[in-house]
């Protein structure tokens, strides 16, 4: 697999770690002041970091499923364990970059705003389930890395 495995992992790393970090900032700064003051300082930063880190694994993931033959067993149907779980994967990594896009236009529309009420629902709903599935995908990451 070569240098792409060792990117994809750091990438994930970072990728993770920050949505943690994130996930983890909103819920014990209960401050509201000093979510005002943090947020609008620290998102934009952040969001560039995670874009990078997503655009990473994405070009490191196709490369590996190319790699490893996999993307012609993916394209011919096979219904083996590792293909299924790969299936898995890329249809929770699809959701995940539509949520991450839905999650950006709104934050950087409302960055140092007062948002309303369903921007602060989508924000926040889309954030809980990027975090979600961000734990699965890593799942089906380790799952294939044993099939592999």
């Amino acid at each position: 697999m070569g240098w792409s495995i060792h990117l994809h992992l750091i990438s994930a790393i970072a990728w993770i770690g920050g949505a943690v970090f994130m996930f983890v900032l909103g819920i014990f700064m209960r401050d509201k002041t000093a979510q005002r003051e943090v947020y609008p300082r620290i998102a934009p930063l952040f969001g560039y970091y995670q874009v990078i880190s997503l655009l990473l694994l994405i070009i490191t993931g196709i490369l590996m499923v190319s790699q490893n033959g996999l993307l012609s067993l993916l394209i011919d149907g096979n219904e083996s364990e590792v293909v299924l779980t790969l299936q898995k994967k890329l249809i929770l990594v699809g959701i995940l970059i539509i949520l991450t896009i839905v999650h950006f236009i709104v934050a950087y529309k409302t960055n140092d705003t007062q948002r309303t009420f369903w921007q602060n629902i989508i924000s926040r709903g889309s954030s809980l389930l990027i975090f979600v599935i961000n734990l699965w995908i890593l799942h089906y990451a380790i799952v294939i890395r044993h099939y592999l």
